[in-house]
């Protein structure tokens, strides 16, 4: 691997975990070496240390090596890297020199890749595919927008076959704006697919439609919007839902902005508190797909119209539990705009 690829899996302790999380969604292979002044491997850091270190109360300005595993399993010569790589489950060992300093990277004889193994889940899944879709006019005044294609395939059919590989086949899907059309496309469509039509008779939002299943199934459900696309562990979604018993849980992406301008922060009668020079922002965003138990349907009243985050505010003012989970922003796409579309085009398809 030449130096310039090396770098792309390589950065100093001191990164905060916002910065670390850039770098691991642009090595595309999920980790990053943490190394000191003298370049000496000291951690390394994944997505799902970062999302340890969140839910134990840690901030997306902390360090990356407060959240890095400090004892990295590391090779002293290619030979033993293969050897590591092959017995065990790991993404990438790095190769590293008498002193400690990271040489090389051995990411397997095909290059690096990220193996996804998937369990079973049999979960149903809901899908509120009834909105107008005004963000993404004029292409939904002649389609619905889960019908709206991202090369070749509509954007709802993506977000089903992701379910799919994880066995759950169970479809539920919420209708009104353009319906028939949604209809008409699944009749034809050569993969049969397991739905249950819901329709509303009036717009009732993000949330609201969900009355519509009331009583028809008494387990732990997804429920996504039509235009995200997640393609995270759902296996450790659940998990991580069933272990802390929520009543709701809600996937957050990471989101890391750099605003192009100088920051100024200012107190009383114009004096300047801060100055920042193009400083990156991070927050966690709500990518619109949540695991639900199905208790919170009976708090829907029915035609009511309610957005989903109004439902989890109401669970939440009842006492009942309500919990993040932090997935990367590159497992995110999200075509609710026209930008956005041929960036998910591009993810899915390549150039």
């Amino acid at each position: 691997m030449d130096n310039r690829e090396l770098e792309r899996f390589i950065g100093s302790k001191d990164l905060s975990v916002s910065e670390a999380m850039q770098r691991i969604d642009n090595n595309a292979c999920g980790i990053l070496f943490l190394t000191d002044e003298q370049g000496k491997l000291v951690g390394c850091v994944t997505d799902g240390d970062v999302r340890r270190y969140l839910l134990a109360g840690g901030e997306m300005n902390g360090t990356a090596f407060d959240a890095a595993n400090k004892s990295p399993k590391a090779a002293h010569s290619l030979e033993e890297a293969k050897h590591l790589y092959h017995h065990k489950n790991f993404i990438v060992i790095p190769i590293v020199d008498d002193d400690g300093v990271v040489v090389d990277l051995y990411t397997g004889e095909l290059g690096a890749s990220i193996k996804k193994n998937r369990s079973p889940l049999n979960i149903p899944v809901v899908i509120n595919a009834g909105g107008k879709g005004t963000r993404l006019d004029p292409y939904t005044k002649v389609l619905p927008k889960p019908l709206i294609p991202v090369g070749d395939l509509p954007i709802i059919e993506h977000i089903m076959r992701e379910y799919l590989l994880y066995s759950c086949d169970e479809f539920h899907i919420i209708v009104n704006y353009k319906k028939d059309l949604m209809k008409a496309y699944f009749a034809d469509n050569e993969n049969n697919y397991n739905i249950t039509w819901y329709d509303e008779d009036k717009p009732l939002g993000s949330g609201g439609g969900l009355s519509l299943l009331r009583g028809k199934f008494d387990s732990t459900f997804f429920f996504a919007n039509c235009d995200a696309l997640l393609t995270a562990n759902y296996e450790s979604m659940i998990k991580f839902h069933k272990d802390n018993k929520n009543m709701i849980t809600m996937m957050c992406a990471y989101k890391n902005i750099n605003i192009p301008y100088g920051v100024v922060d200012i107190g009383v009668n114009g004096s300047i508190k801060e100055m920042r020079e193009k400083p990156l922002m991070s927050f966690l965003t709500n990518t619109g797909i949540y695991i639900v138990e199905p208790e919170v349907i009976d708090d829907i009243g029915d035609g009511v119209p309610m957005g989903f985050p109004d439902i989890i505010e109401l669970e939440r003012k009842k006492g009942k539990k309500v919990a993040v989970f932090p997935v990367s922003e590159s497992d995110w796409m999200d075509m609710g705009q026209l930008p956005e579309l041929e960036k998910m085009r591009i993810k899915l398809y390549g150039e």
